[in-house]
């Protein structure tokens, strides 16, 4: 869904969604669950607002994951959660780190993805094990590893 922002610099970002999202579960065994994602495209003002709202942080983003709760009983697809992502932040940050925007959107679809799967980055090796998990992710679709040159 398109909320905000001019997202037309991006080519199909609903199937670049689709085709990161699939290779996130791929790498993390859960390609063979029924689940479903919802994915909002929106503006740097949209996702500050949401920061501060959920995360006490009042300023703009790349991505915010939104897990939603396992609902016992409920058949169909399971919804894992949301993921929103701000145009102004992804293109700054593509520019700032020599990425296409869609590399750039299919690696934050990816990190969304693992989130709502359960994975974090907030202590070291956690991080590792999720980092690890991207860059094998990205490595099917043909996107070079994000973190290869932060390293250095």
């Amino acid at each position: 869904m398109v909320e905000a922002g001019d997202w037309t610099g991006l080519e199909d970002p609903e199937g670049l969604a689709q085709r990161a999202a699939n290779a996130a579960a791929a790498v993390a065994d859960a390609a063979d669950e029924d689940a479903e994602v919802s994915v909002m495209l929106t503006d740097d003002a949209s996702i500050r607002e949401l920061n501060r709202q959920w995360r006490g942080k009042d300023k703009a983003t790349n991505v915010l994951s939104f897990p939603a709760p396992e609902q016992p009983g409920f058949e169909g697809p399971r919804h894992l959660g949301d993921i929103a992502l701000a145009y102004e932040t992804l293109v700054r940050e593509a520019e700032e780190e020599s990425k296409t925007l869609a590399d750039h959107f299919a690696h934050l679809v990816v990190h969304g993805i693992l989130h709502l799967l359960g994975y974090d980055h907030e202590v070291e090796a956690e991080a590792e094990v999720m980092e690890a998990l991207e860059v094998k992710a990205l490595a099917t679709l043909g996107i070079a590893d994000p973190y290869r040159d932060m390293a250095a």
